[in-house]
């Protein structure tokens, strides 16, 4: 079957055709009166966005979650986040091990588009790491939450605390950013376990697979006598940023809201807060603050950091980590006079050098084209700071909003949903539906210089 499709598709449209197809059944099934709650209907438009939204885990909502959908429903959107979260190809692995189909290298390069790795070996052992090790996070999440939750006295029941423990769990790690109680996490602003352990969550799930199963290989490796361990220059890379970009994020905004909307916390819980709002902004979308009061500066950070997102090979989205990394190393290469950007005592690929050129300049263009179609279809009746919000969490997959979302235009909801799609599948998978099947000419033409600047 795949044999056949890719005789007409190439491996990249094949991906994107697999996600295309699970939003519509997705979509389908949110638009059918068993997932809703009586007296509520939904929009096939509002299904579709909600559908977009859980597949490619970014937590823009036009309907309220906990009090649109049933059971069933909030079971549909949980098997959405674990597609959107670990990879079509990734569940497709799984089903293949189960059922004894040995996975080809035609199976491989679809799992290695999908996951955006360099390279075919090891592609199913890591397949089979990142389903055991995204399972386990989410178990112990899950017993951890149900905990929390029935010690605050949300509820008295156990069993409603276990189903809340379950699916803010799955929402977290996944970097869903839906939500069952109505307003996020805002209730939560001064209960630090849930913050802590929901950051802990959208930190895992954010920083990518490769990363996980390195540390868990780094851990194997400790336990046994003389052996050695080298982290990868990609984790290496990974965790700095990621760090520098959740600390400076947090100093950024305590500074912009200390005497705003963290004003009337205690030093400790306004800079938890603010932690917690850094954090969440790499892809998540779960807030402990009513993000409609933030600062306008706030807001423009806020929207810096969603458009970065997480990092390669995660649950997240937005122009990536490592990119933004390479771009930095780069530019800091130039203004020394040096021949070549340096990380770890190690030099960087040209070829990613100019891809990360490439997918930052193309995501700029897209943010700002997703600006533009909000601005004329929404006849400039929202700021622009609320637009380019709304259009960043969206392509970061972050899900964060200032309150706009459900009054949109039928016509932004659309763009939104075109955003999210793109932060799901990558720059890289939404660069590759575009090129074309034929070998590229070798052809070397005499070089000269430009004046540039």
């Amino acid at each position: 079957m795949i044999k056949k499709l890719l005789t007409v598709l190439s491996p990249a449209q094949l991906v994107s055709g697999a996600y295309f197809i699970v939003i519509m059944l997705t979509a389908l099934l949110l638009m059918l009166p068993i997932s809703w709650k009586e007296g509520v209907s939904v929009s096939p438009l509002d299904a579709l966005f909600t559908s977009v939204s859980a597949i490619s885990v970014t937590g823009l909502t036009t309907v309220g979650t906990g009090d649109t959908f049933n059971a069933f429903g909030i079971a549909v959107l949980l098997v959405a986040f674990q597609f959107g979260a670990v990879g079509i190809m990734t569940l497709g692995s799984f089903y293949w091990m189960l059922v004894g189909k040995h996975i080809g290298l035609l199976e491989r390069k679809l799992i290695m588009i999908d996951q955006n790795q360099n390279q075919l070996s090891g592609l199913v052992e890591l397949m089979r790491i990142v389903l055991i090790l995204t399972l386990t996070i989410e178990l112990i999440g899950t017993l951890l939450f149900t905990a929390f939750i029935y010690a605050s006295g949300y509820t008295d029941s156990l069993a409603k605390a276990a189903y809340y423990g379950l699916f803010h769990a799955i929402s977290a790690f996944t970097n869903a950013g839906f939500d069952l109680f109505g307003d996020s996490l805002i209730r939560y602003s001064d209960n630090a376990p849930i913050q802590i352990l929901t950051m802990l969550l959208i930190v895992l799930g954010a920083v990518g697979f490769p990363v996980l199963v390195e540390l868990w290989r780094f851990v194997r490796s400790r336990k046994e006598k003389g052996a050695r361990f080298r982290f990868s220059l990609f984790t290496k890379l990974t965790l700095v940023t990621h760090a520098v970009l959740v600390i400076g994020g947090a100093a950024a905004i305590w500074l912009t809201e200390a005497g705003h909307s963290l004003g009337n916390m205690s030093t400790g819980s306004g800079l938890m807060n603010a932690l917690f709002l850094s954090v969440t902004s790499r892809s998540a979308g779960l807030t402990t603050v009513d993000v409609s009061s933030l600062h306008q500066a706030t807001l423009l950070i806020v929207s810096g950091l969603m458009f970065i997102g997480a990092s390669p090979s995660s649950v997240g989205g937005g122009v990536r980590t490592t990119t933004v990394a390479v771009i930095f190393l780069t530019v800091v290469m130039f203004f020394r006079g040096e021949n070549e950007p340096r990380a770890f005592r190690r030099s960087l690929n040209r070829e990613d050098i100019l891809k990360s050129f490439v997918f930052f300049t193309l995501s700029i263009l897209l943010v700002m084209a997703g600006v533009f179609a909000l601005l004329v279809s929404e006849a400039h009746k929202f700021d622009l700071s609320a637009v380019l919000f709304e259009v960043a969490s969206a392509f970061g997959t972050c899900g964060m909003s200032t309150g706009i979302t459900s009054t949109l235009h039928p016509a932004s909801k659309i763009t939104l949903i075109l955003l999210m799609f793109f932060g799901r599948i990558g720059m890289f998978l939404f660069i590759s539906l575009f090129r074309s099947r034929k070998r590229p000419l070798n052809i070397k033409y005499p070089e000269e210089k430009l004046i540039i600047g």
